[in-house]
């Protein structure tokens, strides 16, 4: 084991881990959609600033983008949705996303599509209101995400856009076993995918968090798949590029003391909590 595996493990041993889905679904808490519906109210409170939850869903046709096993999607419904969709790359959380829809009594109004958000098959002027919460960061084609979310929403509806910018505290997404804030800006990717590993491996879904985040390129290393490492300012490039009208825009900084440096060039890039944006066709 090198130094800085070691270093890394010892360091993680004295950071409390935040409270993740995974563990909490691993230690028989509750299952992901039901941790999702939950912390529902807490995927569009950034919104509620500058719009009621009626705007955004209340007899509207949605698309939830980054549905995962479909809990938050099923809060959108419960908030008046007359129809709303999941998109979900990973069909492993079909099953779990239609299930938990059918036992809050809104199978009716959900449907779940395992499709990349890139290449979506829906037809043009689809949707009144698409929601990408925490899914900016994940996929691998930004700019085209947007261009198609552009063509499947109706003329004024509008794309309700939030997430974590890579050198947030947790920006690395490891922290259903990583504590360590910022770890991603103290030690090499290489470093994190053997700790990573040789954290998770013990555990029951351990394979299966490994397959999740870790992939390999054509030359066999080995890097983290599941996020693209989205800056502040690579998205405001991809927004520019993009032909959507931005309704509303702000950088919630991590704590109040620290909006002075959320405000600055290159630092607020790790004073950032999350990136909000309303964006309307």
């Amino acid at each position: 084991m090198n130094l800085s595996v070691s270093l890394c493990k010892a360091l993680n041993k004295a950071a409390p881990l935040p409270v993740h889905p995974f563990n909490l679904r691993n230690d028989g808490v509750k299952t992901y959609a039901r941790w999702q519906f939950e912390k529902g109210i807490e995927t569009i409170r950034f919104y509620l600033e500058r719009v009621t939850a009626d705007e955004m869903f209340r007899g509207k046709t949605v698309l939830d983008i980054g549905c995962g096993a479909g809990g938050k999607t099923v809060y959108y419904a419960s908030l008046g949705a007359d129809r709303i969709v999941g998109l979900e790359i990973l069909e492993k959380y079909q099953a779990e996303a239609e299930a938990f829809a059918a036992e809050t009594g809104f199978g009716d109004r959900f449907a779940f599509v395992c499709e990349d958000a890139a290449h979506m098959n829906f037809a043009d002027d689809s949707f009144d209101t698409i929601i990408m919460n925490d899914a900016m960061e994940h996929v691998d084609e930004p700019d085209r995400v947007l261009a198609e979310c552009y063509r499947v929403l109706r003329p004024g509806g509008r794309l309700y856009v939030n997430f974590p910018p890579y050198h947030h505290p947790f920006g690395a997404h490891l922290s259903d076993a990583v504590g360590i804030p910022w770890v991603h800006c103290f030690f090499s990717e290489k470093t994190l995918i053997r700790v990573y590993k040789d954290l998770v491996s013990p555990l029951p879904d351990g394979q299966q968090r490994i397959d999740f985040r870790i992939a390999k390129r054509p030359d066999n290393t080995e890097y983290f798949s599941y996020i693209n490492k989205m800056t502040i300012s690579r998205f405001n490039k991809i927004l520019k590029d993009s032909p959507f009208k931005v309704h509303y825009y702000a950088e919630h900084p991590l704590r109040a003391a620290l909006a002075p440096l959320a405000k600055l060039p290159l630092i607020k890039e790790f004073a950032v909590k999350m990136v909000v944006g309303i964006l309307e066709k």
